[in-house]
């Protein structure tokens, strides 16, 4: 009986994490956003995978790319994501599970403007032009309409004079190799502690794009794997057809899930103890899910990031007929761990190992 009630237990604190889940993976790894804009937002649940790093022997690395601090090997994969037109096949693997999505990107000076169509699992499209993103859900003919911040590779904390990067994480150049039929350079950016993933990167060797990406535990173990199957460099993607595309919501219902700036000071919220690092990015008031399940109209949303790795606490009210038992889930690199404090309800989302989670769950304190 008592293992039935522990069964009944996490299967609903699965069900009740899973609107949210699938929120906070448009947050979940910064770094490959990098690599292709939105488009880990869209490939879906994966789980985690022991694979350990490839065998192939790489090409010997040239002296120009050994000397490229991290500062400069980020700098350059963010830019080349924001310049570079492309069309690809983007796959993630993770374990036996793989999810495939077919991108667009096209950018002309500061506007950017993707189409992400997954290959695998329910029918959806998104588009996204700079911060606007719209989602459509052929099945249930809904459009979720909102705006997100562009989170990306945050480069004015890689550009600003306090940043910490390079504390944190190493760079090392390993060689070249051949990936969806472009030549990579390779690179390894060790952390410094057990507070965040490591990163295997390879970078399209003349433009520096992201074509492939693994997140490394702290033995060395692969997590998860995202890349391009296939790749198009520089192809003509036409703007105004996607931004016909993305306005084109006749026979759809149309929702706009609210999202409200603040601070979490404002919202009588401050993180006692810092996590080292990490720094606050932007503070939300926002409603989770969309239609029916958007009930929590006042739940914060609170962003920090390395500038590589990025965090969120989300706090509403406890609701005893919602929340269950504190507890964890893990997808891939992205951990995810909840717990009640007082009146609250407190979800933090990351990819970055637990114990990252449970330094901000400490840390968080309640001062009206």
């Amino acid at each position: 009986m008592k293992r039935m009630d522990k069964l009944a237990s996490q299967t609903t604190f699965r069900a009740k994490n899973r609107t949210l889940a699938r929120t906070v993976m448009a947050l979940r790894t910064a770094f490959m956003r990098c690599a292709a804009g939105v488009l880990v937002m869209t490939l879906g649940t994966l789980v985690a995978a022991q694979t350990k790093s490839p065998s192939v022997a790489p090409t010997a690395v040239d002296g120009k790319v050994a000397d490229r601090s991290v500062s400069d090997w980020l700098l350059r994969m963010h830019e080349a994501s924001r310049q570079r037109a492309y069309v690809g096949t983007f796959v993630v693997s993770v374990g036996g599970a793989m999810s495939s999505a077919r991108i667009w990107h096209v950018c002309d000076g500061e506007q950017q403007m993707e189409r992400v169509e997954a290959l695998t699992g329910a029918p959806r499209s998104t588009f996204r032009h700079n911060d606007q993103v719209v989602t459509f859900l052929p099945e249930s003919r809904v459009v979720v309409a909102e705006k997100r911040e562009s989170l990306g590779l945050f480069p004015n904390l890689l550009q600003s004079n306090d940043s910490s990067i390079a504390q944190f994480y190493s760079a090392q150049a390993t060689g070249r190799e051949r990936v969806a039929g472009f030549e990579t350079d390779m690179l390894q950016l060790r952390p410094a502690d057990s507070l965040r993933y490591g990163y295997r990167v390879w970078t399209e060797k003349k433009t520096g794009l992201v074509v492939k990406l693994q997140t490394l535990d702290g033995d060395g173990h692969v997590l998860e794997q995202a890349a391009f199957s296939e790749l198009q460099l520089d192809v003509p993607v036409s703007m105004a057809k996607l931004t016909q595309m993305m306005s084109n919501t006749e026979g759809y219902q149309v929702e706009k899930p609210e999202m409200v700036k603040t601070t979490a000071a404002a919202e009588g919220w401050v993180l006692k103890n810092t996590v080292p690092g990490f720094k606050p990015m932007s503070c939300y008031r926002r409603s989770v899910g969309a239609g029916a399940d958007a009930r929590h109209e006042n739940t914060l949303q609170w962003i920090f990031s390395d500038g590589l790795a990025s965090v969120s606490l989300f706090v509403e009210v406890y609701d005893p007929q919602r929340h269950g038992q504190p507890g964890s889930l893990a997808m891939g690199a992205t951990h995810t761990l909840t717990r009640r404090i007082g009146d609250w309800w407190l979800t933090v989302v990351g990819e970055v190992p637990p114990q990252t989670l449970a330094a901000f769950a400490q840390g968080l304190e309640r001062k009206k």
